[in-house]
């Protein structure tokens, strides 16, 4: 029997749009409510009229333990531009580079010290350090929750340069906040899944980059699967409120009055915008106090158009050694196979970015080109053709100390009402990978509802 069932899906970023290709392969009649004029909400390219190009609004990377977004990739047909290579830079100022292996022995050595000044003394103290944190990721001490990850770092012992050279840069790009304040449980959390999935994958986890714009990668797929189920995009549909009665969802309340039918919804909203939308949930203001307790951590994307290449010697380069954010260059001339014609395009992205994100934006293109000119010397003499800063102040939730166990559940009291988003509980940070795994436990949730009664006269 057909399910009669109309399903809504609130936010059309990436956990919405996840949820409602996943609910459209399996024969549902979904609606899509999404508040902009574009669907991929904070993952989407931004055209460059001036110069025929279509930089992203910032730059992403893919772990090779990211299942439930390949799985959507393989839904939307985009799979094949993923690339994982077999190294990366970390790069010091005045030019000094150092190859980090991502894969197999090289990527263990990366991970025993990849920083070139370590004494034989600091490798080992490395190496014990990261076996010590490799236990107690998957056997976590009471107190972590209380630690941040430079407070855990510290008393794991782990040497100075093994941090700047590769764990300082990783918890801050895994947690987009400062080691100092970043939640060293937070970071655990991560690993040990990244751990496992290895032990299960029997391959060590490596980072990768996407070989297209991310609209390319994301969007497009989904938008002709849903041309292709039948689903129902309304773009400019603002959600107000989830109407619930006798303990089931009834529709859906837009800004200017209409009310969108429904007899079940995902809410893939960041926790940034679900306050009233759930105030007919019994458990409202427990999700509302931790949507809020979460708060928020800015992003800055800068894309700059320059007048000759800087001499990058791979399509992402982390540079070591900055200001306690975590900075990383991606060429996109290597990234995408892009003709640079009259100038290059090179992406900076600076997470925990709290000083970045209020400048003006001539100010955020003047330091991003300080800074390139400190770690690439061919970047002295460069010009700027154009630059483009795109500055996220509410870019992801915050993974500080004090905020374990706040991420709520998928499944909420009442069956035909579940969340997603990267912010809901997962077994990730703050990543694309918790937004799919998100959407994937939600449409399960939905999926296994009892068949809807038949009516009889």
């Amino acid at each position: 029997m057909n399910d009669p069932r109309r399903y809504v899906v609130i936010g059309g970023g990436l956990a919405g749009l996840a949820s409602a290709v996943w609910l459209a392969e399996a024969g549902k009649q979904v609606t899509l409510l999404e508040r902009r004029g574009r669907l991929g909400g904070r993952t989407h390219a931004v055209e460059v009229p001036s110069l025929h190009d279509l930089p992203d609004n910032g730059q992403h990377v893919i772990a090779t333990g990211y299942d439930n977004l390949f799985r959507y990739l393989t839904s939307v047909g985009t799979r094949q531009h993923v690339q994982f290579p077999d190294r990366g830079i970390l790069r010091w100022p005045g030019g000094r580079t150092a190859v980090m292996g991502t894969k197999g022995l090289p990527a263990l050595r990366s991970l025993l010290g990849a920083h070139p000044d370590m004494s034989p003394v600091d490798r080992a103290r490395a190496a014990v350090a990261t076996v010590r944190l490799g236990w107690q990721c998957l056997n976590q001490p009471a107190d972590l929750a209380e630690l941040t990850t430079d407070q855990w770092f510290t008393r794991l012992g782990m040497p100075a340069k093994a941090r700047e050279a590769l764990w300082d840069w990783l918890a801050l790009g895994i947690a987009a906040e400062p080691v100092s304040q970043g939640s060293a449980k937070a970071f655990a959390d991560v690993l040990a899944t990244g751990i496992r999935l290895g032990i299960r994958h029997r391959e060590a986890v490596s980072i990768g980059y996407p070989t297209t714009d991310l609209d390319t990668l994301f969007v497009s797929g989904a938008e002709r699967v849903f041309e292709r189920h039948g689903v129902q995009v309304r773009h400019r549909a603002v959600a107000r409120h989830i109407h619930i009665e006798n303990g089931v969802v009834t529709g859906v309340t837009l800004v200017d009055g209409e009310v969108v039918p429904a007899d079940a919804v995902v809410c893939a909203v960041p926790n940034s915008s679900i306050a009233g939308l759930l105030d007919d949930l019994p458990e409202h203001d427990e999700i509302y106090a931790a949507a809020d307790k979460l708060g928020f951590t800015p992003i800055v994307s800068t894309n700059l158009y320059l007048d000759r290449p800087i001499g990058t010697k791979a399509a992402m380069e982390a540079l070591i050694g900055g200001g306690g954010v975590i900075d990383e260059v991606f060429d996109r001339q290597r990234m995408h196979g892009r003709n640079p014609l009259d100038n290059w395009l090179y992406c900076l992205t600076t997470s925990g970015a709290y000083e970045q994100i209020h400048k003006p934006h001539h100010e955020v293109v003047d330091e991003q080109m300080a800074l390139l000119r400190r770690y690439y010397p061919q970047a002295r003499d460069a010009e700027v053709v154009h630059a483009q800063v795109v500055p996220m102040p509410r870019a992801t939730f915050s993974q500080v100390v004090g905020t374990e166990g706040l991420r709520p559940p998928q499944q909420t009291s009442v069956p035909t009402l579940v969340l997603a988003g990267d912010w809901t509980s997962t077994d990730w940070s703050a990543t694309m990978e918790s937004a799919a795994q998100s959407a994937a436990r939600a449409v399960e949730l939905l999926l296994g509802l009892p068949a809807p009664q038949s009516i009889s006269n």
